[in-house]
Order: structure tokens, then sequence, then C-alpha cells
């Protein structure tokens, strides 16, 4: 009973001698982060002077190649570059659009969703037709629908407190609507933007044709409700819209995800990868959507390697290309981790924005297993608030690893999300719209989460 006793004892103490350890290793990425931080910096380089990074772009590679070149001047053990075929589209000379009734011509914002087709030359004008689903296509049919332009007019709906909700249940709309609508002999289509906010600036997004393609543009939503105004004010019949825009998809281009490693002196054989997407849309700068992310994903083996941190496994830093348009970067990613037979036990993304800090999401962790993460991490994060642990989380291009390795836990990191989808996608996503502050404390949560699957795993 004694020798019980005093084994009892003796875990206890290391158990708190280790948190301790644990507790004064992150303070110390935290100062790290927030008084010698490079993420902010490194942002406005990737911002201001390359800019949009549309896959297949020269922009896209020359981000490639200083990202590259900014791996290897911090001196991590290796930096090295995936091949990946990506897509290739290019949006053209400035979308027109107008709302036409009568002799009177309204111009309205639009942009050409990614991977649209143009409209003919001499742009498109028709009636216009305003549904809220694409269900409700099936209930209008052919008759009310063919020779028109569907106007998808779906708002975010308000109820979600997570943005990123509200942006999964209108989305539909603007991935599958121009297809389905094409079924019942639709000359076009219109999508309300996705975003809550209500202002000028139309958002971009893919949409995912089948073997019906028409010419799809996004409205801005004050757009989107001047034009559902009219048409609800009796001039239905009367209403027609114009719009003209001249994208193309061009052959596949050679394009690259880039990598830096810190070395495992355990197992250089498993892998913690934490990433981000490095193209961006054409609109504006990239910065939230994903610059943050992936300058946050740098940061965080730039502040390890700083401090003199020897990880247990291999910490990788992945700049993915192809998230917006083809999700090709993820899936040459996974393909190669599968192919060198890699052993990965946790992929974290972030492209929520780089926000303040919440917490993180794990996909693949039982409840049990959850629970223990909850016991033993949260009061180490939440001196800093991001201790926010939740059943769920992953990203598109960490998505394909669960295939190829069935025992890679998924990791979402989450942010505040009130503001992000102001900005998704649009004109509006430029460097001037991150805070310094959010942006370091969000590398530092990353990073501290990276330090504790690094020492303990998830058993």
């Amino acid at each position: 009973m004694k020798l019980k006793f005093s084994l009892l004892f003796s875990l206890l103490f290391i158990t708190v001698i280790l948190k301790a350890q644990d507790s004064l290793t992150i303070r110390k990425i935290y100062d790290e982060a927030l008084v010698n931080g490079k993420c902010y910096d490194n942002l406005h380089y990737l911002c201001k002077r390359i800019g949009q990074r549309l896959s297949g772009s020269a922009n896209a590679q020359k981000a490639v190649d200083w990202g590259k070149k900014l791996m290897e001047s911090y001196g991590f053990d290796r930096v090295f570059l995936q091949e990946v075929m990506v897509p290739h589209w290019v949006r053209g000379q400035k979308e027109q659009a107008a709302i036409v009734y009568g002799k009177t011509r309204v111009p309205v914002p639009i942009c050409a969703l990614g991977m649209s087709i143009a409209t003919p030359n001499e742009g498109i004008t028709a009636n216009i037709i305003e549904v809220h689903s694409i269900k409700e296509l099936d209930t209008l049919g052919e008759a009310k629908i063919k020779g028109k332009i569907v106007f998808f007019n779906r708002p975010f709906d308000p109820r979600f407190i997570e943005t990123g909700a509200a942006y999964g249940a209108a989305g539909d709309q603007r991935r599958a609507g121009p297809s389905a609508a094409a079924k019942y002999g639709a000359v076009g289509t219109i999508v309300r933007s996705l975003t809550e906010i209500v202002d000028d600036y139309p958002h971009t997004g893919s949409l995912a044709y089948t073997e019906l393609k028409i010419p799809a543009a996004a409205i801005s939503t004050k757009g989107a409700n001047l034009l559902s105004s009219l048409l609800k004010a009796g001039k239905q019949g009367s209403i027609k819209f114009y719009f003209k825009q001249s994208c193309q998809v061009l052959p596949d281009v050679l394009s690259y995800n880039v990598i830096g490693e810190l070395k495992g002196f355990e197992s250089s054989n498993r892998y913690i990868t934490v990433g981000g997407h490095l193209d961006s849309w054409d609109l504006a700068e990239g910065a939230s959507d994903d610059g943050t992310g992936v300058m946050q994903a740098l940061e965080v083996l730039r502040i390890l390697k700083s401090m003199g941190y020897r990880p247990k496994n291999t910490i990788r830093a992945v700049f993915f290309m192809n998230e917006e348009n083809g999700d090709k970067g993820g899936q040459k990613y996974a393909d190669l981790a599968a192919k060198n037979k890699e052993e990965h036990i946790a992929a974290i993304e972030t492209d929520e924005g780089g926000f303040t800090p919440r917490g993180f999401g794990f996909a693949g962790l039982s409840a049990e297993s959850l629970q223990k993460v909850k016991f033993n991490w949260k009061p180490l994060l939440e001196p800093y608030e991001a201790d926010r642990l939740t059943a769920g989380g992953g990203g598109t291009d960490i998505e394909p690893l669960k295939s190829a390795i069935s025992s890679v836990i998924l990791i979402g990191f989450t942010p505040d999300s009130q503001r992000y989808f102001d900005l998704h996608h649009s004109a509006k996503d430029v460097f001037e719209n991150v805070n310094k502050r959010e942006l370091e404390l969000g590398s530092a949560a990353m990073a501290a989460l990276v330090y504790l699957i690094d020492q303990h795993g998830f058993q």
C-alpha cells in the first residue's frame, strides 16, 4: 500500500512538473510572436510586392519563388517544392452589368464566378427571374426559365453565430446553381454575393459545372437588393438584365506547393503539418484569404526554431497551391504522403482569416480522446483565450490526407468569424484590413498547439 501511494505521488509530481514546463514554453512562444514576430511584415511583402495570386498566373509563380527563398532564409532543415498541375482561369476585361427597364439602365457591380465561361462578345440581355434555391427551379420548370437569366438571391442566414455556417448554407447556389439553371434552358445566372454585409463589392468564388455551362456572375448585395425590389414592385415581366464578361479557361499550368521542415530528432518520418493556401482570387491582394494563413504557418516554424526548440516529430509548414479553384495542391500533398509512406500525426489548416484566435476544431478524435485534450490542454491555452477545443475541424487543403492516411487528425484553426466574409473573395481583401496583433496571436496559438501535439500526441 505504501509503495502504491509512493508511485501515485511520483506520477502526480511528474505531471505537475511537465505541465509547468508546457506552460513556460507556451509563454515563450507567445513572447516570441508578440515581440519579435515577422508574420505581419511578411504578409505586407506578399500583398504589396506580389499581390493577387490566382493559380496559373505569373504572380502565383512569383509567390512560390519568394516563399521558397523566405523559408530558406530562416534556415529550416529542409525546404522543397512539390510539382502540381493547376487550372488556369483568367478573368479578362472588367465585367459590365445593368438592370434594364424601358429606357432606363441602372449599372450594378458584378464579377464573373471562378471557372465561368464568357458571355458572347456583345453580352447577354434577357428577362430575369428571381429564385431562392436550386429546388425552386424544379417547381418553375422549363416553361418559366427557358431563355431567361436566373437570379439566385438567397442571403446569409443571420441566425448562425459562426458565419462560416451561413456561408455553407448559402453556397450551393453559387457552386451548383449555374448548371442547375442551364438544365431548364436559362441563358445565364446571377448569384447574390456570399456575404452578410450590404455593400457594392461583388464576391467571386468557384462554381462547379456539370456538362451544362452558361455564363455566371456574382452581383453585389446592394445590387441584389435593388434588383429584387424592382422585381417585387411588379416589374417582373418588364425587367431585363444585361451582363458581359470575357473570362476563359486556358490549359493547365505547372505550379508548386512550397514546404519547409524542422526535422524530428526521434521520429523524422512522423509529421505534423500546419498550412494555408498560397493562391488567391484576383480581385484584390488575398490578404485574409489566405495570405494570413500561409504567413502564420511559416511563423510557427520560425518561432520554434528561434526558441531553439528540437521537435520530436518533423514539423512542416506548407503553402498549398490552388485551393480556390481546384484543390490540386492538397490532393498532390496527400498523394505524395501516401506514396512516400509518411506517417502523419496531425494536419492543421488556417484558412479563416487572421482574426482573434478562439481555438481549434478536431476531426478524427474519439469523444474520449477529445475530452483528454480538453482536460490537459485547455488550462494551458486559456490564458491566451485560444482554448475553445471542439469536435469537427479540418480544411479543404488537408482533407485529402484523411483518405490517404486514415489515422491523421485534421484540425481547423478557429479565429473570430464575424468579419471574414465582409472581405472574402472581394476587392476589400487587402493588407490594410488585417490587424497586426490579431495575426500574431493566431500564429502563437498554432505554434502552441503544434508544440503540445509534438510533445504529447493524442494518446
